[in-house]
């Protein structure tokens, strides 16, 4: 189990187990290397992980027995062992310099810069990003502009797309950028079509749950009271309710501890509920072995801030298609990820 290093602190490069070494940066709770675990199988080795939030580091070393170091800006890029896949779910934000084409220099001051500085030192054969769906026209272009700009400089290729959860296996309308990136790469990458699975919010659901998770007379008179008051000024702002039938759910966001308002199940006879933290989990693809190890208001924070599962380990199977084509020194080929999986 790795530990957080400071500055300048070296860590040994472990020996390669597998045909491909990853590191996990703004890791979370793993969502990302859940996914890429899932498509690569024993193929795949992590040598390093950083996450800077202390519950979800506990979460992450409760499941994959790694404890993320802490904050990235404090370890230099040297330190961090050789690897060949970059995963980042980075957080989006401004540049201050944007658009001038001067690479780090335009990106310093933002986590991104994180991520850049480390590909240049190591340079990864493959860079995968996830971001919220408005980050390709964040500060009006400019922050996706400044970020495809400066992994180009650094000889990466870069695709991106946006993909709806709810088209690959999970009951949850969840639209996010995907960004990958390959070095020296001259070939078009697909991203995954959706899957034909059908999927309901039953699916998710759990058979006898708590009545902590109802809501009390006053939270649901308030939620109502509100969303007519929405109403009556033209929009649809308030409490979305779904059950069992639903073909999905809106978006889970770390905010959903809060009172719960963005996703309520019906309950016949009885006020609506929340999700249960486990229930959330499924939510986003996430198995029932992964073991939740912290209070519900940080579950809830986690699964919200996280991934939908299903839709890394779409891409990713993908991905392992492309190095594997690139290790043999053939033209790598673009597959259907139904192709792959079945």
């Amino acid at each position: 189990m790795t530990h957080w290093m400071g500055k300048n602190q070296s860590m040994a490069t472990p020996h390669r187990t597998a045909p491909y070494r990853a590191i996990d940066l703004f890791a979370g709770i793993g969502g990302i290397r859940l996914g890429f675990e899932k498509a690569f199988g024993d193929a795949l080795e992590f040598v390093f992980a950083s996450e800077i939030d202390k519950f979800a580091r506990q979460t992450y070393a409760a499941n994959f027995n790694d404890m993320p170091h802490g904050d990235i800006t404090c370890i230099d890029a040297q330190s961090i062992p050789a690897h060949d896949i970059l995963l980042a779910g980075f957080p989006c934000q401004a540049f201050s310099v944007a658009g001038h084409r001067k690479g780090f220099e335009d990106t310093r001051g933002t986590l991104f810069f994180e991520i850049a500085r480390i590909a240049a030192h190591h340079r990864p054969k493959m860079i995968f990003l996830e971001n919220v769906k408005g980050f390709k026209n964040h500060d009006g272009g400019k922050t996706f502009s400044v970020v495809k700009q400066t992994l180009e400089t650094l000889g990466y290729r870069v695709f991106a797309k946006v993909l709806n959860a709810k088209a690959y296996g999970v009951p949850q309308n969840r639209e996010r950028i995907y960004i990958v990136c390959f070095l020296n790469y001259e070939s078009d990458f697909v991203f995954p079509v959706p899957l034909k699975k059908e999927v309901r919010v039953s699916h998710i659901l759990e058979k006898k749950v708590d009545k902590k998770y109802t809501l009390s007379d006053r939270l649901w008179a308030g939620h109502q009271k509100r969303k007519q008051a929405h109403k009556e000024k033209g929009n649809g702002f308030g409490y979305s309710l779904f059950d069992g039938a639903s073909p999905y759910t809106s978006t889970i966001s770390a905010r959903y501890y809060k009172d719960g308002s963005e996703i309520l199940i019906a309950q016949q006879g009885q006020n609506p509920r929340k999700l249960t933290p486990r229930e959330a989990a499924r939510l986003q693809g996430f198995g029932d072995e992964f073991n939740i190890v912290v209070s519900d208001t940080q579950a809830y924070k986690q699964f919200g801030n996280s991934v939908a599962v299903p839709v890394i380990e779409s891409i990713a199977v993908l991905v392992r298609s492309v190095l594997e084509g690139s290790k043999k020194g053939e033209k790598p080929a673009s597959y259907a990820f139904e192709k792959l999986a079945g």
